[in-house]
């Protein structure tokens, strides 16, 4: 099997010739910056730019040599511009790593920190000394009430800045590059492509609204929410829409985003999801898988176990991250329950504590119990638990690569 027929078994729920593996094929399965460094350095792979291609997250773009070291199977979308369109100018990683970043984001130096500036000068994402990623710090629909979505997306630092191919495809010939990239992509790699679309509905009213005040509203003002819910499913099909007729053929799977849970349970009711979310979650997952032939994938944190059977119900085809160490999603009654229906993609490796804190000896057996878990009868493709943060030891990572094969 090559890499696409690999996944696409794991997504028929047929056991493929080896377990699947991901690494930073979407915005939740990739590596901090400045873990991506000294990775590089202690495998002794040759000096290249570090490349940040999610300034919010600081998350590397890998290269090519070190997807064939761990026998990824899947890539980014981003990739079909990110190699050849994409402007790139230095900057500085937290750490004092040397990297680059592209060109229409650079972050200026402010007072003891990073900021990130929209187009209008107003700054959405602050990075103070010492830490290690951009925090979001302007929220437009409360700063600016009665904005419409455009002007939110464009002040919004999840969706003003994180690319590509972001404001590549905005002028007149940003579709033909669309195309093209995407093409030039597909022609290049038998890895399946998989396009990171968002469509994030909860999480837009957070980074809009800001987080505690659409939480009241979803509770106080149950009609003000559907309107702008409704609006920003609309402005999501119109994307779909044109987006997809250039580049769904050349696609695999397409990636959408809305965290639901928590640590030690949902963020909502599922009453309130079942309400506000699910039938609009539907309407744009379906709306995908009519106009091209891809899967669909949520990226949703959290101990959502109890959200898995609407999610299923509405069209989900795979789950990501699957934090199996959070109440309700063991390993093993996550597979029992669901496995004919649901691909997991990711529960590989906890992040949080095995990743982390682990001896080496631990991490080698929590990943080996994990892929004897999820990966029978396919339904399953590796990856740690979220993105490889910044302070992983290197060793740590190649130790969970090594340990896939068992």
């Amino acid at each position: 099997m090559n890499s696409r027929e690999r996944i696409q078994a794991a997504f028929s729920h047929r056991q493929p010739d080896r377990v699947p593996v991901d690494l930073a094929s979407h915005g939740s399965s990739g590596i901090a910056a400045i873990a991506y460094a000294k990775l590089r350095d202690y495998m002794g792979l040759e000096k290249r730019p570090i490349r940040v291609f999610d300034p919010v997250q600081q998350l590397a773009l890998v290269d090519e040599d070190v997807l064939d070291r761990f026998g990824a199977d899947a890539v980014d979308l981003g990739r079909g511009f990110a190699l050849d369109d994409v402007d790139w100018t230095d900057w500085v990683l937290p750490d004092g790593t040397p990297c680059q970043i592209p060109r229409w984001v650079v972050p200026e130096r402010g007072q003891d920190e990073w900021v990130i500036r929209a187009q209008d000068e107003t700054v959405i994402a602050r990075m103070p000394d010492g830490v290690l990623y951009f925090e979001q710090c302007y929220y437009p629909m409360a700063e600016r009430p009665g904005c419409s979505i455009s002007e939110a997306m464009e002040h919004c630092a999840w969706t003003a800045v994180v690319g590509p191919p972001g404001p590549l495809i905005d002028g007149p010939d940003g579709m033909e590059r669309f195309a093209a990239g995407a093409a030039r992509l597909r022609q290049s790699t038998d890895r399946a492509i998989v396009w990171s679309f968002g469509g994030n509905l909860l999480e837009m009213g957070q980074f809009f609204f800001r987080n505690d005040n659409f939480f009241a509203l979803l509770a106080s003002e149950p009609r003000m929410v559907h309107e702008f819910l409704d609006k920003l499913v609309e402005f999501y099909l119109a994307n779909l829409e044109r987006l997809l007729a250039a580049i769904g053929k050349y696609i695999d799977v397409i990636t959408f985003v809305d965290d639901l849970g928590m640590q030690n349970g949902l963020l909502l009711s599922p009453r309130m999801y079942r309400e506000f979310f699910k039938p609009r979650h539907g309407m744009l997952w379906q709306r995908a898988k009519q106009l091209a032939d891809v899967k669909v994938l949520l990226h949703c944190d959290g101990a959502v176990r109890e959200l898995i059977p609407d999610l299923i119900e509405v069209g989900l085809d795979a789950l990501n991250p699957v934090q199996t160490t959070l109440p309700g999603m063991d390993a093993r009654r996550l597979k029992a329950d669901f496995g004919k229906d649901l691909l997991f993609w990711g529960g590989g490796c906890d992040g949080q504590t095995v990743l982390f804190d682990g001896t080496l000896e631990d991490i080698k057996r929590h990943t080996r119990e994990q892929v004897s878990i999820l990966s029978p009868n396919g339904g399953f493709i590796f990856q740690q638990v979220d993105n490889i943060m910044a302070n992983i030891d290197p060793c740590k990572v190649l130790t969970m690569y090594e340990a896939i094969a068992g």
